[in-house]
């Protein structure tokens, strides 16, 4: 086994999950992640948490879903039940096809993520954190050699984490000060209120409310969106690729949309329910291990140069105490590329320029 698989184990639950004894863990294992599963439950093993694994597999829901008559039950109990009870849920990506699902119909899609709502709600209760295994399918869709995907993979996922986080926290000292926020580049102009919202240092830990591996952004959950914004940024949504995506915002929602392609995919996402069509996430990338686009959006939204909004669900880290969030079955990120002739401003001031921040060399006020 490359001992780098190793590595990605314990970061995962040692940092990430912040694993205990006694900790009852589910482990949901993509069909090509086996040797990380085989590392990360060994790790499980050592430190005396108690583990039950899923068999994750894009094919296999595809299965599902296109044989059922689209009629689900609504949060079946002994599903929700696992993660009621379950103390951490640890995801391993690693398909055989990133695009097994593209065939599965939009309604049918649709109707099993609004009837597994409370179910979902349970996992994002525990300690979860999801991460991938470099596979060859992962490998092909970046365009790269799957050694030379591995290696990419790996400068991202083994970072000095605390280090990180201490440079992430001067964007969400920034945040959490500001107001408003506020992009501008070609096919952008949007403003959006974060008034009273909490910034997450996501430096990789459930520590700072942190929940994927690698990651390395600084996420709040606006509102009061106005204007347009451009994502340039390609991606695969569903299945489906993805291009040029412009939306425009009124009053906070959504009220037009188009896409150079993949528009159908877009309109799929608006259209779940009212919370699919206002946003729930603003993230900043600024995890420079990862230095080109791969089209996954694990790896791609974290860049740094980047910026990316979600439609659909808020997180509840970014809310203040008893409040509710912009609420969804959805949470679809899509990104634009900070890198030139772009500013990001908070209250006026701009933060970010080309790409490069304030406190960072070669920054241009």
């Amino acid at each position: 086994m490359d001992e780098r698989v190793r590595e990605h184990a314990a970061v995962l639950v040692d940092w990430s999950a912040q694993i205990e004894d006694g900790d009852d863990v589910v482990l949901s294992v993509g069909p090509d992640a086996h040797d990380l599963a085989v590392a990360v439950a060994e790790a499980l093993g050592e430190r005396g948490a108690n583990l039950l694994s899923t068999y994750a597999s894009g094919e296999l829901t595809r299965a599902y879903l296109r044989a059922h008559d689209g009629d689900f039950d609504e949060d079946p109990a002994f599903e929700r039940k696992l993660y009621e009870e379950a103390d951490v849920v640890l995801s391993l990506g690693g398909g055989r096809n990133t695009s097994a699902m593209a065939d599965v119909p939009s309604e049918t899609r649709q109707a099993y993520r609004k009837a597994r709502s409370a179910t979902r709600e349970a996992r994002y209760d525990t300690r979860w954190v999801s991460t991938v295994h470099p596979t060859r399918s992962l490998a092909q869709q970046a365009g790269m050699a799957y050694e030379e995907y591995q290696d990419f993979a790996y400068d991202a996922i083994l970072r000095d984490w605390e280090s990180l986080a201490e440079e992430m926290a001067k964007m969400k000292d920034v945040l959490d000060a500001g107001s408003e926020v506020r992009l501008v580049k070609d096919g952008t102009d949007l403003t959006m209120s974060i008034e009273g919202r909490t910034a997450v240092n996501s430096a990789a830990s459930v520590r700072y409310d942190s929940h994927n591996l690698p990651s390395g952004e600084v996420f709040t959950a606006p509102h009061a969106t106005e204007g347009t914004v451009t994502f340039d940024v390609p991606m695969t949504i569903n299945g489906e690729a993805v291009r040029n995506v412009h939306l425009e915002f009124e009053d906070g929602a959504v009220v037009s949309h188009e896409a150079e392609q993949g528009e159908d995919a877009i309109t799929e996402i608006l259209e779940t329910d009212e919370g699919a069509r206002r946003l729930g996430e603003l993230g900043i990338g600024m995890n420079r291990g990862i230095d080109r686009f791969t089209d996954s959006i694990l790896f791609d939204e974290k860049m740094g140069d980047t910026v990316h909004l979600a439609v659909g669900r808020a997180y509840d880290a970014c809310l203040p105490e008893g409040e509710t969030g912009n609420e969804s079955a959805v949470h679809v990120d899509m990104i634009t590329d900070m890198s030139e002739e772009s500013r990001l401003e908070v209250d006026g001031e701009v933060i970010q320029r080309n790409g490069r921040f304030r406190w960072e060399d070669g920054f241009e006020g």
